[in-house]
């Protein structure tokens, strides 16, 4: 297959699990946000890699939110897949989930959104395949990237708000 040949989502689709250890929790015996911050990045930038077989760079982390505590001794499911690519960006999902075995349930922690670019040999950003989205929840996730993207931009300071025609088409009628 050739590298530029556009990709389905399920191509980039990375499970990863982890135990919380004694050293991995805070004083209440809780997975420390840091930690997951970085099981997270390693999972997104797998998922990264796979869509566009290169290096990635993480380039920002945004609507990570917490819902629920990860408790010592209890297994970290994180669930990684890439939403949609740009011209060198990747935007990947990740949901995460606790799960105690000793009482057999699984529950909701937290998500997040990544931003990867793929690097060349050079450690300059390289153009990346396209994204296939084909269940409806990856449409919807693909629908949502744009407008994503642009809240990214604009907040970065990259993108003027007037130019922003994604999240523009949200707030303003344009049938007249």
């Amino acid at each position: 297959m050739n590298n530029m040949e556009a990709k389905t989502a399920s191509v980039s689709f990375t499970v990863m699990n982890e135990l919380v250890l004694p050293n991995d929790t805070n004083a209440f015996g809780n997975l420390m946000g840091g930690r997951l911050m970085y099981w997270m990045d390693i999972a997104a930038a797998i998922a990264a890699s796979k869509h566009c077989n290169a290096p990635c760079m993480t380039a920002s982390v945004d609507n990570l939110s917490f819902k629920n505590p990860i408790k010592l001794g209890n297994i970290v499911h994180i669930e990684a897949q890439v939403t949609r690519a740009f011209t060198t960006s990747m935007e990947v999902h990740l949901k995460v989930w606790g799960e105690d075995s000793l009482h057999q349930y699984k529950y909701e922690s937290n998500e997040a959104y990544f931003t990867f670019v793929a690097l060349d040999p050079n450690n300059k950003p390289r153009p990346v395949p396209q994204l296939i989205a084909e269940t409806e929840e990856e449409k919807k996730l693909y629908d949502g990237a744009m407008r994503r993207r642009q809240v990214r931009l604009i907040l970065g300071g990259k993108m003027k708000p007037d130019d922003a025609n994604e999240l523009k088409a949200l707030f303003v009628n344009t049938d007249k």
